[in-house]
């Protein structure tokens, strides 16, 4: 599978692209990681604003961040005019946090040319490139149909049913990216209502140690490699990816497939589901 990634380099040089869509899709909530924060709106220049919180979930089902309907996805290829064959490059304020969620559910829709800015808006300043202060407006002229025929990839978003199953067989390996004290129940759930603990069978490993020291970018492929590998993951694996909502599995998802390894999966609900399911088997 091609890199998900792109550098600030390759972003600096084809900004002028015509078929290149850059979309910021930051988030205000950050969970498991120190935020940056802004004082003011700073963005690249030339991107446009797309919701992960709103747009790109279905907030019309119960649920954190539940994967957004083919409809949805359909009103953002129209607001912004993508088509499945568009360029479009992802980044969020934080470095690496919301932008490889926005990434996996363009992927799963069937949008083959996404790619995350490794790094971000944080590495992009630090490097003292231009910045604006505001997103560009969307022009409304639409180059994809609602009608349009769009679908999700089914394999690619697990399901209570799926992780029941998957407890019974073990065919995938269920790595949670929470904090070990969360895995582990030693550490109090922040949403209200969620118990503590982990899927039975799954295993830890927290999505920071895919970033590099300063949680900006990803470590290189090598070095994610090596990790899996360390891990006890064979080459061949087959991983399904939880956290607390669905947002930072992505993180580990993308890490996986950087380091080499294709057959991956989210399981969409992740803890906050799980955790607030009494009928539900857990373990400590």
């Amino acid at each position: 599978m091609e890199s998900p990634l792109v550098t600030t380099e390759w972003l600096a040089r084809h900004t002028e692209r015509s078929d290149l869509f850059l979309i910021d899709v930051s988030v205000d909530n950050v969970i498991g990681k120190e935020p940056i924060v802004y004082d003011e709106l700073i963005t690249i220049p030339g991107s446009y604003k797309v919701s992960i919180d709103h747009e790109l979930s279905d907030t019309e089902t119960a649920g954190i961040h539940v994967f957004p309907k083919v409809k949805q996805i359909q009103q953002v290829a129209q607001k912004l005019g993508l088509t499945p064959k568009s360029m479009i490059v992802l980044y969020d304020d934080q470095g690496i946090y919301s932008a490889p969620r926005a990434w996996w559910i363009f992927k799963s829709y069937g949008f083959d040319k996404v790619f995350i800015l490794d790094g971000g808006l944080p590495k992009w300043r630090a490097e003292g490139r231009e910045t604006a202060s505001d997103h560009l407006t969307s022009s409304s002229t639409s180059l994809l149909d609602i009608t349009e025929d769009l679908d999700i990839n089914v394999s690619a978003v697990k399901t209570v049913p799926d992780l029941l199953e998957n407890i019974e067989s073990g065919i995938s390996t269920v790595v949670d990216v929470r904090a070990e004290a969360r895995f582990y129940g030693k550490a109090p759930e922040p949403r209200p209502g969620v118990r503590s603990g982990h899927i039975p069978k799954s295993c830890n490993l927290p999505f920071m140690n895919v970033l590099s020291s300063d949680g900006l970018t990803f470590k290189s492929a090598g070095d994610l490699n090596a990790l899996f590998e360390s891990q006890n993951f064979s080459s061949d694996a087959s991983f399904i990816f939880s956290c607390g909502s669905g947002m930072t599995a992505c993180i580990m998802l993308v890490a996986a497939i950087v380091a080499g390894y294709e057959n991956v999966s989210l399981y969409d609900g992740s803890w906050a589901e799980w955790g607030a399911d009494a009928s539900l088997p857990i373990e400590l």
